[in-house]
C-alpha cells in the first residue's frame, strides 16, 4: 500500500479511537482570554459608549454594565474587544456591508 494509503488508515485509527475516549497523539491547547478594561479601550479611542457600541455592533447597555462592573463580558466578547484594543480597523472593516 502507498505511503497516503498507510497515512490514511492510520489518521482514520487514531480518529476511531479518539472517539472512543483514547486523546492518543491528540494535542490540545486552551486559550487564556484576560479580562479586558473596555472604559480604557473606548477612552483611549475617545468615544462614548453609545458611538463606541455602535461602530463595533455591541450592545450599548452591555457596554455600561460591563465598565460599570455589573457584568464582565463573556470570552468571545473579551476576545472582539481584545481585537478592537489591538486592531481596531480590522474589526471596522470586517462589519462593513458591501
Amino acid at each position: 500500500m502507498s505511503n497516503l494509503g498507510d497515512d490514511l488508515i492510520e489518521a482514520m485509527q487514531e480518529a476511531a479511537a479518539y472517539m472512543e475516549g483514547d486523546p492518543g497523539k491528540t494535542v490540545t491547547s486552551t486559550v487564556d482570554v484576560p479580562d479586558v478594561d473596555v472604559a480604557a479601550i473606548r477612552r483611549t479611542m475617545k468615544l462614548s459608549r453609545i458611538k463606541f457600541a455602535n461602530r463595533f455592533g455591541l450592545d450599548a447597555r452591555a457596554v455600561q454594565d460591563w465598565e460599570q462592573g455589573r457584568r464582565r463580558p463573556d470570552r468571545s466578547a473579551r476576545i472582539l474587544l481584545r481585537v478592537i484594543e489591538k486592531h481596531p480597523e480590522a474589526v471596522e472593516d470586517a462589519l462593513k456591508v458591501a
